[in-house]
């Protein structure tokens, strides 16, 4: 099953996604100018290369059907006609800035009580970007939703680039998603800018 990315499901994450990579971005050596100006300086690592990653990593993990996308869907929802302007205008902005890979699995024999082959996918998967030079970023983190599943966080980090992996195991459904943002992007951005990516 493959479910559509919604606007906020993608906001939460690039927001937090934000957060951590709080001042350690701005000096990214994926800058042009940084790069032009630095001696014997590797080859930028850009968007086009972070989807390349993900979809090596995720074929590697034996989960090619996974959906990767480059930025985000800029379309406003109804609502406040110009906060949602506002909110459409700055996610097109971002969008050059962000990959996401999302993999959805319905299983209606999965239980808290076997083992979810779908996480044990996304595991490999990580590793898979481990060995992509991704470097792991703080303790992963896996916490129990209810009695009806589990909730898995982990955050990696490449040359200027923040991914955030998670995972939720449900009864029924299974999701692995890895979202990456530009951490100098998301360093630019405004205190009210990022207020509207809160709401």
């Amino acid at each position: 099953m493959r479910t559509t990315r919604t606007k906020a499901g993608w906001l939460v994450t690039a927001v937090a996604g934000a957060a951590l990579s709080a001042g350690c971005g701005g000096t990214a050596s994926s800058s042009p100018t940084a790069a032009s100006s630095a001696t014997a300086s590797p080859a930028p690592f850009g968007q086009q290369d972070v989807q390349a990653d993900l979809e090596a990593a995720a074929a590697a993990a034996g989960v090619p059907e996974g959906l990767t996308e480059l930025g985000s869907d800029p379309s406003p929802e109804s609502g406040e006609a110009e906060k949602e302007r506002k909110l459409a205008a700055l996610i097109a902005r971002l969008s050059p800035c962000t990959v996401s890979w999302t993999h959805d699995r319905a299983d209606s024999a999965s239980s808290t009580s076997k083992p979810d082959p779908s996480r044990k996918q996304l595991d490999l998967f990580l590793s898979n970007l481990a060995a992509h030079g991704w470097r792991k970023s703080g303790t992963a983190k896996e916490v129990p939703v209810g009695d009806r599943g589990t909730y898995f966080m982990a955050t990696y980090r490449k040359q200027g680039w923040t991914l955030n992996a998670r995972h939720s195991t449900l009864s029924t459904w299974n999701q692995s998603t890895a979202t990456v943002t530009e951490d100098a992007c998301f360093d630019r951005l405004t205190d009210e800018e990022a207020a509207l990516l809160q709401d």
